[in-house]
């Protein structure tokens, strides 16, 4: 793009380089791992993400990478790797869940993590919006319609709009620098 007007003020826009501009060559396996530990150093909550794939199947994993992105519209983000086996299912899905786990939930969020076949096996479930699966005691629920999906590196980002949630007022799970925590003293 070049020079726009604003008013008498000339104002230049650069170009914007593609996404694929922008990749860098793969980084040493070192510094991954060290650039993998300083970004642990942020906290993060813990949720289990659920979802109904396509053949009706409940699907979930452990996320930490949750976020806030709207109030108005109500929009949450999370992020899935794109080498993971449960993209296509959550890409497809019409609607998802994120469970956000309380403190007495270290273990489903292990569970969770861990490639056994029947994560549903741990924790109580019921069905939510669109057949996504929610965890019963989570310290908060949000039940989202599946809103936009987009490429970010090596992860998909997942938007969802909130149809539903629930806030159970318990405290929070927390993961930081690659352990699980509780939540410290309120400052």
């Amino acid at each position: 793009m070049g020079p726009q007007r604003a008013g008498d003020i000339a104002v230049s826009t650069p170009e914007r380089p593609s996404p694929t501009a922008l990749t860098a060559p793969p980084a040493p396996q070192q510094e991954l791992k060290s650039l993998r530990s300083a970004l642990g150093r942020f906290a993060t909550g813990v949720t289990v993400v659920t979802c109904l794939d396509s053949a009706g199947e409940r699907r979930g994993l452990t996320v930490n990478s949750f976020t806030s992105v709207s109030l108005e519209p109500p929009l949450v983000l999370w992020s899935l790797r794109r080498v993971s086996p449960s993209l296509e299912a959550f890409e497809r899905a019409s609607h998802f869940a994120v469970n956000v786990l309380s403190q007495e939930q270290v273990e489903v969020s292990r569970h969770f993590a861990s490639q056994d076949p029947d994560k549903f096996a741990m924790g109580h479930w019921s069905e939510g919006l669109g057949g996504a699966p929610v965890l019963s005691a989570a310290a908060a629920v949000f039940e989202c319609e599946s809103y936009q999906v987009m490429d970010a590196g090596d992860h998909r980002l997942l938007l969802g709009q909130v149809m539903n949630y629930r806030d159970h007022g318990v405290a929070a799970l927390v993961f930081q620098g690659g352990r699980y925590r509780l939540l410290g003293e309120v400052l």
